[in-house]
């Protein structure tokens, strides 16, 4: 059980939706980006995903492009991106934190390496959108032996015949993409979303999690009222990047993080 598992546990026996905010690491700075994180538990996220930043990012919108390259200008690396989580773990023993990025990073430090420092560090699961399921052996499957969770995305044209081969060795829940295209490229609709939802949920027994699209609380509302939680990353980083200050922005959080737990 990790510690992302707990956390799904303790939410259905309450009988309460999850909420999960993305923050880039080092976004606007190490020490800004550090004070953010650390609270978010406060503002009512269940799930952290950290942002590992990268010079190609090429799922992302221009939101968290601009927040990866403010980040990578401001020295912000791999291992700050661990140094962080290990940071917050300094003071908080029990939130999930989910990193989110891309595999060359991860690759060019040696994926032993990397996953015996991201354990040490606090790290929970992983979300690396440019490795297929055919490339398991590669990342995902060395990572669910090291203990990490490798949670997979599914979007609205993952088919009933490609489904299976993305939840194979998913593991702490499914992030179900429910727009097409990049990250905060559009609005969601539940309506949309909730047919998707029963059909992914028909195939596995992991909690289904709603992302992309989502900038209100009433739409994390509507969201988690269909699925297993809700996600919301690129608005958050919008107000990070008009530079209002950290209680701002965790004021912001948890208004979304209030309307999901409404669901």
């Amino acid at each position: 059980m990790t510690r992302i598992d707990d956390t799904f546990a303790r939410l259905q026996s309450e009988g309460r939706k999850a909420f999960v905010a993305y923050v880039m690491a080092g976004d606007p700075d190490y020490d800004r980006s550090l004070e953010i994180v650390k609270g978010l538990p406060g503002a009512g996220v269940d799930i952290i995903e950290l942002g590992l930043p990268f010079t190609d990012p090429m799922a992302d919108g221009p939101t968290i492009q601009l927040a990866g390259q403010r980040a990578l200008e401001g020295g912000m690396t791999l291992q700050k991106t661990l140094d962080l989580a290990r940071a917050f773990r300094e003071t908080d023993s029990t939130t999930p934190i989910v990193m989110m990025g891309y595999y060359n990073p991860i690759y060019s430090r040696g994926v032993d390496t990397f996953l015996r420092d991201a354990a040490e560090a606090g790290i929970d699961g992983l979300i690396v959108v440019d490795l297929p399921p055919e490339e398991d052996d590669e990342l995902c499957i060395p990572a669910q032996k090291a203990g990490l969770n490798f949670i997979r995305l599914a979007t609205p044209t993952t088919d009933d015949k490609r489904l299976p081969k993305v939840l194979e060795n998913t593991s702490g829940f499914v992030y179900y993409v429910s727009i097409t295209g990049i990250t905060g490229s559009a609005e969601a609709q539940a309506g949309d979303v909730a047919p998707e939802i029963t059909r992914i949920k028909a195939s596995t027994d992991l909690p289904v999690i709603v992302g992309f699209g989502i900038r209100t609380p009433e739409a994390a509302e509507s969201m988690a009222a269909v699925a297993d939680g809700a996600v919301v990353g690129s608005a958050i980083v919008g107000k990070i990047a008009e530079g209002r200050p950290a209680a701002e922005v965790l004021d912001y959080v948890a208004s979304l993080a209030a309307g999901a737990h409404r669901a």
